[in-house]
């Protein structure tokens, strides 16, 4: 391609980039999914090696039942498909969490977790970024 071709064609491109990045920002874009956030936090504690482990889990919470006594290494998050999430921290007021909601455990902290409903199921998505291999919780007595 002659220079000033590829010179036309950068151009070209750069201002394609820029339409559809405005076209998505606005939400002028036809067609076009976008993601809308449920959570933004700034976290510590996250593993720092070379290579780290992916965990998506899911957890059903029948009524009454609570979760072990425990701690994480590492941040976990999680979202609310159904009911209400009761999570206790040693040294922090109680969080709930309802449906549609996500919150962010942090680690080395002592927790357990409540479904304090007589009636209704909690179903939720836990995702976990971990050292690879590293235990999700490690229980306390």
């Amino acid at each position: 391609m002659p220079n000033g071709s590829r010179l036309n064609f950068i151009r070209w491109t750069a201002t394609a980039v820029t339409i559809v990045t405005s076209a998505l920002a606005s939400g002028d874009a036809v067609g076009q999914a976008r993601p809308e956030p449920t959570l933004r936090e700034i976290v510590s504690g996250m593993p720092r090696g070379e290579r780290q482990e992916v965990r998506v889990l899911t957890a059903t919470i029948k009524p009454g039942d609570k979760t072990l006594f425990r701690t994480h290494r590492f941040p976990v998050t999680v979202y609310m498909l159904e009911g209400a999430f009761t999570l206790e921290m040693e040294g922090r007021p109680p969080v709930t969490i309802k449906a549609g909601e996500a919150m962010v455990e942090p680690p080395n902290v002592k927790m357990t977790g409540h479904n304090r409903s007589a009636t209704d199921l909690i179903r939720l998505v836990i995702f976990y970024v971990s050292d690879p291999e590293t235990p999700f919780f490690d229980p306390v007595q």
